[in-house]
């Protein structure tokens, strides 16, 4: 297990690296000037130049690139081209935000999604099924978005009871976690009722109970361990949903944490924000499918990894 997880280790650089030339690329392909709107609108073509040389833009490509991968090799991701802070900077004081929402949204969405389809396998074909699965399939097909704009209308402009902006205290992360962790319960749901459906029928399952063992037990010694194995995959993929999802979720309320911050350095062409932030998610992904393919060990003994 530890040779498997040293190689995979070692295998994040070749993929961080491919990563590294394509948003580098993909930043340099997007159309406008950054030097241009920094300079501001009634800034003249001289201005523009010498912001351009400023900025290190006027370099030919391939120069701008070696600079920029020889640096983040040290850990240096650069300067915002706007704010003129590092971009370490940047990203530390708005991580702990985007972090805290995510595990909030992955907690609640995790529980009730697997609660809600065990209960849909147990009393299949049965109004607990039904209304389980009613309730994913609306999840799964309402926009974050919408629901987003949608629970704002109701419990914080109509009822007052829930703030709308900011992450000052615990009750700001409640509008924003259900809107953030709405699909990923409603796909945990039906993922989990998919595969308790599957164990429920497995011949371990018809034996525990021939032996007397009690349905509660039953499901939670028995079948709930062998359902998990494909559930936890969900969930790895899920997590990196989340931080996909955030960018949006963060825009609606207006939350201070990386998805908005990759929003307003998209609209800027900040692009050392752009690039280390897009590394950042990249290398957070693949940490989370690594933790989810030792989780597999964790949970079957019978999974081994060479």
């Amino acid at each position: 297990m530890l040779n498997y997880v040293l190689k995979r280790l070692l295998g994040l650089l070749p993929t961080l690296l491919i990563v590294a030339v394509l948003v580098f690329l993909f930043v340099h392909l997007l159309p406008g000037d950054p030097a241009r709107l920094i300079a501001g609108p009634e800034a003249d073509a001289q201005v523009i130049a010498l912001v351009r040389q400023q900025l290190g833009l006027d370099r030919p490509l391939h120069v701008q690139f070696w600079h920029y991968i020889t640096h983040v090799l040290q850990g240096d991701f650069g300067t915002s081209m706007v704010s003129r802070r590092p971009v370490s900077e940047e990203i530390a004081s708005r991580f702990l935000p985007t972090l805290w929402l995510t595990i909030t949204s992955m907690i609640w969405a995790v529980l009730f999604g697997m609660a809600t389809g065990i209960a849909a396998a147990v009393w299949r074909n049965r109004w607990p099924d039904r209304v389980g699965m009613a309730l994913a399939v609306t999840g799964i097909s309402f926009p974050a978005f919408a629901l987003g704009m949608l629970l704002m209308q109701i419990f914080s402009v109509e009822l007052g009871w829930l703030p709308t902006v900011g992450a000052d205290s615990w009750q700001h992360y409640i509008l924003p976690s259900l809107t953030l962790g709405a699909a990923v319960a409603s796909v945990m749901a039906r993922f989990t009722r998919s595969s308790f459906v599957d164990v429920l029928s497995e011949d371990y399952m018809r034996t525990a109970r021939a032996k007397g063992v009690s349905e509660r037990w039953v499901v939670l010694k028995h079948g709930l361990r062998n359902a998990m194995i494909p559930v936890v995959t969900m969930m790895g993929l899920q997590f990196g949903f989340l931080l996909g999802g955030s960018i949006v979720v963060e825009k609606v309320f207006n939350w201070p944490g990386l998805g908005r911050l990759l929003v307003d350095s998209v609209d800027m062409r900040d692009y050392p924000v752009i690039q280390a932030e897009v590394l950042l998610f990249s290398l957070e992904f693949i940490l989370i499918n690594l933790v989810v393919d030792v989780l597999y060990a964790a949970i079957n003994p019978a999974i081994r990894y060479k």
